[in-house]
């Protein structure tokens, strides 16, 4: 797949309809620089974004892959076809953020009784001053660690950097 000819195509098929980024995007819910992103080819649309695109733009979802027109009209098999792999990938997401949001909800906890050791003084030195030290040092490194990795997670950075790591492995 050739990501800028793809974006080009979509930026075509964009005026087209004369539209600009920024009425594309409230039509899909996303942000105008997602837009932008695609169009240049820095990025593609998630798979219920290709579809609903396709769909919008009246041309088979293979069109945007190519990057180029080939027939009119997505059949009503393969549009439900890929319809339920959107589906399927939306699943995959919505239970990858209830997972992500356990871990939040693990950090809180962690940060919540690093707090209260904090504040009680080890449980009124039930625990000794070092050891309350380390267990308060541990739990806060986890709690950045986690909160650390979820902000990378939902700000998309995730997984350009495992990206970025495939192509360094690929290229070796």
């Amino acid at each position: 797949m050739e990501q800028k000819k793809i974006g080009l195509f979509l930026k075509k098929l964009r005026k087209e309809k004369g539209l600009t980024q920024e009425e594309l995007a409230e039509k899909f819910f996303v942000s105008s620089r997602s837009v932008s992103r695609w169009e240049t080819g820095a990025t593609l649309p998630d798979v219920s974004i290709l579809v609903e695109l396709a769909d919008f733009y009246c041309i088979d979802i293979r069109e945007i892959i190519d990057g180029e027109r080939k027939k009119q009209d997505m059949n009503s098999e393969e549009k439900e076809t890929l319809m339920k792999v959107a589906e399927y990938a939306d699943e995959e997401k919505a239970n990858v953020k209830k997972r992500m949001a356990g871990i939040c909800l693990g950090a809180g906890i962690l940060l919540t009784f690093s707090s209260i050791l904090y504040l009680t003084k080890g449980f009124n030195g039930a625990i000794g001053e070092r050891p309350c030290d380390h267990i308060i040092s541990v739990s806060l490194g986890l709690t950045l660690g986690i909160l650390f990795t979820n902000a990378l997670y939902f700000t998309g950075y995730l997984q350009k950097i495992k990206a970025m790591v495939k192509s360094i492995k690929i290229s070796k």
